[in-house]
């Protein structure tokens, strides 16, 4: 199983927003909002937009929004 996980973290490392999906299309989609939600002032100071793929959702933080 793939799961498509999109985090937006902090400059400390801290997950703001996790969404998790198995829809590569729906992941890549909510990747380019939280991109687009970033200001260039949070991207001056270090704020990521980030999307990654694990293979269970065990490996999926805990407060994340689970779409299936």
């Amino acid at each position: 199983m793939t799961i498509w996980v999109n985090e937006q973290i902090d400059p400390s490392g801290m997950i703001y927003a996790c969404i998790a999906c198995c829809n590569e299309s729906q992941a890549k989609d909510c990747h380019e909002s939280f991109e687009k939600n970033l200001t260039a002032q949070q991207k001056a100071d270090g704020w990521k937009a980030r999307l990654r793929i694990v293979d269970s959702w065990d490996e999926v933080p805990v407060n994340a929004l689970k779409l299936d």
